[in-house]
C-alpha cells in the first residue's frame, strides 16, 4: 500500500516521476522544432484539408445529390450509392499505367486520380434494377504528398527514385505541368450573428448562412425607429415584427417576454410594433400573405413552392432546422440578433470588429474544391436529365435504351480549367473570385513556403482604408507580422505563422448529441 504522501504524487494514475517536465528555457525548446516539423511538417493545413475533402466532403455532396430521375418517368433513374478518389493514373492504349508528379511536369500534364461511382439504375417500368461498379465521372487533381498521392508515405530513397527532393512538403498540384498552389482564403465566418453599421450609421446584425442544401445572408436593421429584415428572397425590406408573426410569434408580448426584461428594449420595438398594427397585421395567416406580396416568384429550386413560409423555412437562416414547420428555434435565433443589435444601439462597446481574428475563418484548398466539385457534379446531373428527356420524346428510338450511358465526363474540364487559370466561377452559389491560385515560384526554400501559407483577404486593394490593414493583437501567434507585401497589398495579404494549426470541418451530430446529454 501507498502511503498518503506517495498518492499524492500520483496524477491520473501515473507517478508524477514519470511525466515530462516543461521546457522553461528557449535554448531547449529550439530543440523541438526540428521534430515538430518531422511529425507535422509546414504545409500540414493544406493536406489535411484536401484529405478530409477526399475522404469525407465528396461523399457527402453525391450522397446529398445522389438521385438523377426523368419527369416524364419516375421509372428511369440513376442513383450513386458510393463515390471514391483513386490512384494516379494515365490510359495509354488501353493499359493503365500508374502517373508520378515528375513525369507530369517533364511533360506538361495533370497529375490526376479517376473519381470512381457505383451507381443503380433502371431503364423503365419493365426493366429490372441494374448495377455498374467503378463508372469514372471525372478526373480528380491529386496534391502532392496527401492520401492520394503516390510520394504519402514514401522515404528517402523511394523519393529519389522517384525524382522528387525529400525536402519538398507537397501541398500543391501540378496541372498542365505547372506547380500550382490554392492560397488560402480569409472570409468572414459563416452562421455566426455580426453587429456593425451600415452606410448612414444604422447598426445592423447579419449572418451569412450556410448549409449543404443553400446558402443566403438574412440582415436585421433598424432604420429611422423601425427594424426591417433585408433578404434577397423579398422585393424589398420588410417589417421584422411581420416576419415573427409569420412565423407564429403571433402575440407582441411574447415577443417582448423573450427580448428581455429590460423596459429599453420595449422602448425600442415599440415603432415596428404600431407599424406592423398600422397595417392591419395580426394574425400568422394575415403575415404571410403580406409576405407573399413581397416575395420574389422563382423560388422552386427546392422541389416545391410553399410561398412565404417556404422563403422563410428554407432560404431565412436555413442553419436553424425546421422540423413540421415549427419555427421557434427559429424564432429564439431572430429574437438574438435583435437584442444583440439593441445591445449595440445601447451601447457602442457591444460592436463587433470585423478585423477580429475571431470573427473570421480561413477557406483551404478542400473546402473550394468541394464547392467547385458541387457545382460540377450539379451540372453533370442537370446534363443528364435533359438529355435523356429529348431521347425519352422521341417516338421511335434505333438503339436500346440504356440511361447509364449518358454519364458524360464534364468535371474533368472544369477542375483543371479553374486550377489552371484560378479563376472560381460557381454560378450556383454566386461565387466569381480571381486569383484563387497561384504558380510557385521557388526563387528561395523559405520564398516557396511563403506561397503555400499566404492569406488572400476578400477586402479590396485599392480601397484606401486603415482598418483592415493594422496589426490586430489577437493575430498574435496565428499570422505573421513581417511577411506582408509593399504597396496597395500592405496589411491585407498576410501569411500565417510557420507553426500555425488550421482545423478542419468536424461533423455536428455528435457534437449536438452530447450537448443534449
Amino acid at each position: 500500500m501507498k502511503s498518503a504522501v506517495d498518492q499524492h504524487q500520483l496524477i491520473g494514475g501515473v507517478d508524477k516521476q514519470f511525466l515530462a517536465a516543461p521546457v522553461k528555457s528557449a535554448v531547449d525548446k529550439y530543440q523541438l522544432i526540428p521534430e515538430f516539423l518531422k511529425v507535422r511538417g509546414l504545409v500540414k493545413q493544406h493536406l489535411e484539408s484536401f484529405n478530409y475533402f477526399i475522404k469525407t466532403d465528396i461523399k457527402k455532396i453525391v450522397r446529398a445529390n445522389n438521385l438523377v430521375t426523368s419527369r416524364s418517368d419516375p421509372n428511369v433513374y440513376i442513383r450513386y450509392t458510393d463515390v471514391w478518389v483513386g490512384r494516379p493514373s494515365e490510359v495509354v492504349d488501353g493499359v493503365t499505367d500508374t502517373l508520378s508528379p515528375q513525369k507530369c511536369r517533364l511533360c506538361d500534364m495533370t497529375y490526376a486520380a479517376p473519381i470512381f461511382v457505383n451507381i443503380e439504375y433502371c431503364n423503365g417500368r419493365d426493366s429490372r434494377v441494374m448495377m455498374k461498379k467503378e463508372v469514372v465521372i471525372g478526373r480528380m487533381p491529386i496534391m502532392l504528398r496527401s492520401l492520394s498521392c503516390v510520394l504519402h508515405g514514401k522515404d528517402e530513397e523511394e523519393l529519389a527514385k522517384l525524382g522528387e527532393c525529400p525536402l519538398d512538403q507537397g501541398g500543391y498540384f501540378v496541372v498542365k505541368g505547372n506547380e500550382k498552389v490554392i492560397l488560402i482564403q480569409e472570409q468572414l465566418s459563416k452562421n455566426r450573428i455580426i453587429i456593425d453599421s451600415y452606410k448612414n450609421g444604422c447598426i445592423q446584425a447579419s449572418v451569412m448562412s450556410s448549409t449543404a442544401k443553400t446558402k443566403s445572408k438574412a440582415i436585421i436593421r433598424m432604420e429611422k425607429a423601425k427594424i426591417y429584415l433585408v433578404l434577397n428572397a423579398f422585393t424589398s425590406k420588410v417589417p421584422i415584427m411581420m416576419v415573427l408573426k409569420a412565423m407564429g410569434m403571433e402575440t407582441d408580448q411574447e415577443v417582448v417576454q423573450m427580448l428581455g426584461r429590460d423596459p429599453q428594449y420595449a422602448t425600442l420595438l415599440l415603432p415596428s410594433i404600431e407599424d406592423c398594427a398600422s397595417l392591419g397585421v395580426f394574425k400568422q395567416q394575415q403575415a404571410l400573405d403580406f409576405l407573399d406580396k413581397k416575395r420574389n416568384k422563382p423560388m422552386s429550386r427546392f422541389g416545391k413552392d410553399d410561398g412565404a413560409l417556404g422563403v422563410l423555412r428554407d432560404t431565412f437562416i436555413p442553419n436553424i432546422p425546421v422540423q413540421e414547420n415549427n419555427f421557434y428555434l427559429k424564432c429564439v435565433y431572430v429574437v438574438v440578433m435583435l437584442r444583440r443589435m439593441m445591445d449595440a444601439i445601447l451601447n457602442e462597446d457591444a460592436m463587433d470588429d470585423k478585423d477580429y481574428v475571431g470573427n473570421k475563418r480561413l477557406e483551404l484548398s478542400g473546402k473550394l474544391l468541394a464547392l467547385l466539385f458541387e457545382d460540377l457534379f450539379k451540372s453533370m446531373n442537370d446534363t443528364i436529365k435533359l438529355t435523356v428527356e429529348k431521347v425519352l420524346s422521341k417516338s421511335s428510338r434505333s438503339s436500346r435504351f440504356d440511361i447509364s450511358q449518358y454519364i458524360k465526363d464534364s468535371i474533368t474540364s472544369g477542375l483543371e480549367r479553374s486550377l489552371s487559370t484560378g479563376n472560381w466561377d460557381v454560378g450556383r452559389f454566386k461565387m466569381h473570385r480571381k486569383g484563387i491560385t497561384q504558380i510557385v515560384t521557388r526563387l528561395s526554400f523559405i520564398g516557396a513556403f511563403g506561397f503555400m501559407t499566404k492569406i488572400s483577404p476578400q477586402f479590396e486593394k485599392s480601397r484606401k482604408v486603415s482598418g483592415p490593414r493594422a496589426l490586430q493583437p489577437s493575430q498574435w501567434g496565428m499570422l505573421c507580422p513581417c511577411d506582408t507585401p509593399e504597396g496597395e497589398a500592405c496589411g491585407l495579404v498576410k501569411n500565417l505563422a510557420l507553426m500555425a494549426h488550421v482545423t478542419t470541418d468536424e461533423e455536428e451530430d455528435p457534437i449536438i448529441s452530447l450537448v443534449h446529454l
